[in-house]
């Protein structure tokens, strides 16, 4: 295992944060989802509540260890989005 794309913080005192995770193979490296940015493009399992918030309750992508590269893979949308227009 390359251990810099893995990182489990048992002690958080809201682990694991999404129910149903196995709390064997939580990967809390992206405690706060990159893609999260991305909005309806972030390929995520999420829901808009009545109040135009995104919920990503039911989503695991930046959570299971397998994703890594994927998320990585996006980095070049969300600098994109962070872009100053001139």
């Amino acid at each position: 295992m390359q251990h810099y794309k893995f990182f489990c913080n048992r002690e958080c005192e809201f682990f694991p944060c999404h129910p149903g995770a196995d709390p064997t193979r939580f990967n809390c490296l992206f405690c706060y989802c990159p893609l999260y940015a991305l909005g309806e493009r972030c390929g995520g399992n999420f829901r808009y509540t009545d109040k135009g918030i995104k919920d990503c309750t039911n989503c695991l992508i930046p959570h299971d260890p397998e994703n890594y590269e994927l998320v990585i893979s996006r980095f070049s949308e969300i600098a994109e989005l962070a872009k100053k227009c001139k």
